[in-house]
């Protein structure tokens, strides 16, 4: 939230990149941006902007019958109170006119989870005398960024989640060979019993997909089309938690029951490299403190599997934005395919690394890391991640 301590940060932002000030817009939670930045908590169901200027106090325009999720805005900010449409273009115009300020907005929607403000407001707010730039930067820098505890928080649930894998396909592949194998959907509940024991939350149940249905990378296992886990099946588990309150660890492993055929190794082979390439980029860059956008990671991923002959099985972003909020954030994305990707990766943001393969009736792998960058160093979770298929 913005206060007296973080406003001095932002403002120097502001300054650095030539901004007159940073406007804020939101209705009806259109832009998480603005309900973390300003505060805002309660029912706002009407049109908000808050305006934190590169000197000066920040001010904010509200409606008439909502202050009360504005009670954490200092007393010594200024505050607006509209009732019309007319007082509120009235008031935004005395704010913005003749400056350049940053909204949420992406030219061209190159990053839709930048692209928070409608085209009407846009509008609005450029017929005011505003120069509207995005605040892609500002969104990175103070809102996408974990703090250190969140950084710990983290790293315990990564290292809960790895062990929960791990010991659930062993499970899996244990059953197999006793000739009473589980089924995707069964090891799916499985799974969740065991992040309850380990304290931990989800927002919906890992995927747990067998031979082709891995080639789905959003497959779902259902209860009323049980598959069985059997032995000589290649196993893909997609899993992700957090503590209560705390920071998302997001994993995919992949399990081979018995040997694993040649095929599997083979794109196995190419996926884990493709991973291990983005990996290295990034920890060359972030250790030399030389700077890094998260497409240049996802096209040094792309280049290994194109050259091992899947490139067009390749049908999604290496990776994305875990921010200090939500599991797939609003800061840097791993990607230069879905969206263009230019962000820089600064200290303090996270995001997924998993690359994949998916042939449609055949085989579907990926592997799934996450990282943050620290203070010239790549931290790379969880501490020991997959290196070889698993045989259980």
């Amino acid at each position: 939230m913005l206060d007296e301590r973080s406003l001095s940060r932002v403002q120097r932002a502001l300054a650095a990149a030539g901004l007159d000030g940073w406007l804020i817009y939101d209705f009806r939670g259109l832009n998480p941006v603005a309900k973390t930045m300003l505060g805002i908590e309660g029912m706002a169901t009407r049109r908000i902007f808050g305006f934190i200027p590169a000197t000066g106090s920040p001010t904010a325009i509200t409606h008439a019958i909502e202050q009360g999720p504005w009670r954490h805005w200092p007393a010594s900010w200024s505050k607006e109170v509209y009732s019309s449409w007319r007082s509120l273009e009235s008031y935004l115009a005395a704010l913005v006119r003749g400056k350049r300020v940053a909204m949420e907005y992406s030219p061209g929607d190159a990053v839709p989870y930048l692209d928070r403000v409608p085209a009407g407001v846009l509008e609005m707010v450029r017929a005011a005398g505003a120069e509207v730039v995005t605040s892609a930067e500002l969104v990175t820098q103070f809102y996408a960024t974990w703090t250190g505890d969140e950084l710990q928080s983290h790293r315990r649930t990564a290292e809960t989640v790895a062990e929960i894998a791990r010991r659930a396909l062993k499970y899996a592949g244990a059953e197999a060979r006793a000739g009473r194998p589980t089924t995707e959907h069964a090891l799916q509940q499985h799974i969740l019993g065991e992040f309850g024991k380990a304290g931990l939350e989800t927002i919906d149940p890992p995927v747990v997909a067998v031979g082709p249905n891995a080639a789905n990378p959003h497959y779902e296992p259902r209860a009323d089309n049980p598959v069985r886990i059997n032995v000589g099946d290649l196993v893909l588990l997609d899993l992700w938690a957090r503590e209560p309150g705390g920071i998302w660890a997001d994993q995919t492993w992949m399990a081979s029951v018995g040997e694993p055929s040649a095929r599997a190794v083979q794109v196995w082979t190419a996926v884990r490299d493709a991973r291990d390439a983005a990996i290295a980029l990034l920890k060359d860059r972030v250790a030399g403190r030389a700077t890094v956008r998260g497409g240049e990671a996802d096209d040094a991923a792309r280049n290994v599997i194109t050259t091992a002959g899947f490139g067009d099985r390749f049908t999604h972003r290496t990776g994305h934005s875990i921010d200090s909020r939500d599991l797939h954030g609003s800061g840097p994305h791993i990607d230069n395919l879905e969206t263009r990707e230019e962000r820089l990766l600064v200290p303090g943001v996270a995001f997924s690394i998993e690359p994949g393969v998916y042939i449609p009736g055949e085989i579907g792998v990926r592997s799934e890391v996450n990282a943050y960058v620290g203070d010239g160093e790549l931290v790379v979770t969880p501490a020991e991640y997959q290196r070889d298929m698993m045989v259980v």
